[in-house]
């Protein structure tokens, strides 16, 4: 059995991007600069922003054109609602951020690998571009992108459209060392 070819990045692929979303990746707590960075995008090519958050405690069951999700949690003997209170928490967070901006925007909460949530939403929006955030600062951030790498990284590596990261803390060249040296 051939394997089918996997699409590549090309000219005749290439989303324009005046009118098309800004995908941005949030996380609860996360900098206003990623969501900022996205607007003004947004706002310069005059489109909106669609804001997602991947929760990895929870699994997939229904993807929909428009790019939401039915959800559930990994556990099934589980009934946990505590989502919800995230998902507002988000609304709040992202409200906050592109106050004044004047950028239409929606929240999308999916479930799974952000990559593959991101990628999926970028999709289902026809999105001309997907912006996030470097990792949080942090050895527990550091160890967890070594495991599971970085989000950033598996994007621009598994889907057609642009990916801007924003840097969220710069270390300076002096003082970098080895991932073992840390």
């Amino acid at each position: 059995m051939r394997a089918r070819p996997v699409p590549q990045p090309a000219l005749d692929r290439m989303v324009p991007f005046a009118g098309h979303p800004v995908v941005v990746g949030v996380v609860p707590g996360g900098d206003p600069l990623v969501v900022r960075t996205a607007a003004a995008w947004a706002g310069a090519v005059g489109s909106r922003v669609v804001a997602a958050f991947a929760d990895t405690s929870r699994h997939v069951v229904e993807e929909r054109p428009d790019g939401s999700v039915t959800h559930a949690p990994l556990d099934p003997d589980s009934a946990d609602d505590s989502w919800q209170d995230v998902e507002a928490r988000l609304r709040t967070e992202v409200a906050e951020a592109l106050r004044g901006t004047g950028v239409a925007w929606d929240l999308h909460y999916l479930a799974g690998r952000p990559d593959r949530a991101l990628t999926h939403l970028a999709r289902a929006v026809d999105a001309a571009v997907i912006v996030v955030g470097t990792r949080a600062p942090g050895s527990t951030a550091h160890l967890r992108e070594l495991v599971e790498g970085s989000v950033a990284a598996h994007l621009a590596h598994h889907q057609h459209r642009p990916v801007l990261t924003v840097p969220l803390a710069v270390v300076d060249w002096k003082e970098l060392r080895t991932p073992w040296e840390r």
